[in-house]
């Protein structure tokens, strides 16, 4: 039995899929590719690719996780899912820039700046976190101000709609509950640690 399979027999971690990877288990192949490739397939044939472009730069990004993983003493800083598909964003973008210029082919062994990749993971993983932290923010402000908020900002209402609604006796009150409602959720925001 495979160590994976001994580890979570349903469920794979991503933890026991990079164990796995380094072992060559072929369930953690399997589970990587099962887990991890549509998305990424569906991000690469919405931007111009193939199924086929979109399992060969997989395979690409399989095989620099790979490398990291063998070669180095590896820790994941993100999660494998934004690991793979930054990755793989990474390789699409210089193949679309490659196919617009010289030939389309793809040198395997052409990964300078996969380097930036892990620049692309810390920001995406700050902007990540920026948003749990405001989800709970928001979460915690109660009401009326979560759905006056949501109301202006993500519904689209005005000021006038939103006083109509909250029964303000005009649009003027209401945008002062809004700026009231607004320094109440950046306190929370700031003070939310996650």
């Amino acid at each position: 039995m495979s160590k994976i399979k001994q580890i979570l027999p349903n469920e794979i971690s991503e933890q026991a899929i990079i164990e796995g990877l380094a072992i060559g288990d072929n369930s953690a192949i399997n589970k990587l590719y099962k887990v991890y490739f549509p998305p990424i397939a569906r991000m690469i044939v919405n931007n111009n690719g193939s199924e086929e472009a979109a399992k060969d730069i997989f395979q690409e990004a399989v095989m620099v996780l790979y490398d990291k993983i063998t070669q180095q003493k590896f820790e994941l800083s993100s999660k494998l899912s934004t690991f793979l598909y930054a990755i793989c964003r990474r390789l699409w973008l210089k193949q679309l820039t490659r196919r617009g210029s010289t030939a389309a082919t793809f040198d395997i062994s052409d990964y300078e700046d996969i380097l930036q990749v892990e620049d692309d993971l810390i920001v995406h993983e700050e902007v990540e976190l920026k948003f749990e932290q405001m989800n709970l923010a928001l979460t915690n402000l109660g009401e009326p101000c979560k759905t006056l908020l949501q109301d202006f900002y993500i519904t689209n209402l005005s000021m006038q709609e939103i006083s109509d609604k909250f029964g303000y006796t005009n649009a003027d009150n209401a945008k002062t509950q809004k700026y009231k409602c607004l320094q109440r959720l950046k306190k929370l925001f700031f003070s939310t640690k996650i």
